[in-house]
């Protein structure tokens, strides 16, 4: 059966889909089994490189899980204000008072074009001159404002995206109903745009998660990839199993970011299919007297 896409494929097309897995798979066995062999040569999976992280309970309560908690904890205070902040940077840009919609705009791209690392290193320096925050907290300080100045400028565009993509008519017929600017906005326009930009916003609260790495690599933030280095130095030269384990922890905590968001995005979309639209009753249904009157 053909779409409007693609033509559904014959039978020697068949055949070449079929030859090309096997060939992709083939080959993707020998990368695997490369690397493998060359982590065996240089003695890397060695059991007494991998054992520590399940025999030794130590490893996940003394670094991999204080790391994790850390992580966390940015991750959340960055995503709890970005996400706020990007909504009304977003409808700023969209506002029709040029002297919102031009500040909104100017810090939106600002941030925007400025590397997330680089917004660290700025907030960690001015924390450090410019106000009394202990040097225990300023790596977290540091890491929360660079990622929420920065994120909150792509969910400011990821916003408004999502708003100019509904149709033109929706904002027209609530302004048709006597609504304001506002009212149309938040009662009209966003939670319909809610699930067009849904996939996008958990895209980038993924980026933060990960993003949190970047204070542990050049501030000491104690996050969950930093602790690579302590592992490694109490545990021998265990480098390639730390990361490994480190990188599962991340595909988790992602995973579940996103099955949950997954369900979010199903429940809204059911329940849109699943709103009714209460009509006032039709000229037949009038009073039984009214249509006995009627009908003589």
């Amino acid at each position: 059966m053909s779409s409007v896409l693609y033509d559904t494929p014959g039978p020697r097309a068949k055949r070449r889909n079929v030859l090309y897995t096997v060939a992709f798979l083939a080959v993707l066995g020998l990368l695997a089994w490369w690397i493998l062999a060359v982590m065996a040569e240089k003695n890397q999976l060695a059991a007494d490189k991998w054992t520590p992280f399940v025999t030794d309970s130590r490893v996940w309560t003394t670094y991999l899980l204080p790391g994790l908690m850390e992580t966390l904890k940015a991750a959340a205070l960055s995503i709890l204000i970005a996400l706020p902040l990007g909504a009304l940077l977003g409808i700023g840009r969209l506002s029709d008072h040029r002297w919102v919609r031009v500040p909104a705009g100017t810090v939106v791209e600002f941030f925007r074009a400025i590397p997330v690392l680089l917004l660290m290193m700025f907030a960690n320096e001015a924390y450090r001159q410019f106000t009394t925050v202990s040097s225990d907290f300023r790596p977290l300080y540091a890491v929360v404002t660079g990622l929420v100045l920065y994120n909150a400028s792509v969910i400011a565009e990821v916003v408004r995206a999502g708003v100019l993509s509904l149709p033109r008519g929706q904002g027209d017929a609530a302004e048709a109903l006597g609504m304001r600017k506002g009212q149309t906005m938040m009662y009209v326009l966003l939670p319909q745009a809610v699930t067009v930009m849904l996939p996008a916003l958990v895209s980038q609260l993924v980026v933060i998660v990960k993003d949190t790495a970047l204070g542990g690599a050049l501030l000491g933030f104690a996050e969950l990839l930093s602790q690579n280095r302590q592992i490694t130095a109490n545990y021998g030269a265990n480098t390639i199993a730390a990361f490994t384990v480190i990188a599962l922890i991340y595909i988790v905590i992602n995973a579940i970011l996103t099955y949950f968001a997954g369900r979010l995005e199903r429940r809204l979309r059911q329940g849109k299919k699943a709103v009714t639209v209460t009509l006032p009753a039709q000229a037949g249904a009038t009073d039984p007297k009214t249509k006995a009157v009627s009908d003589a």
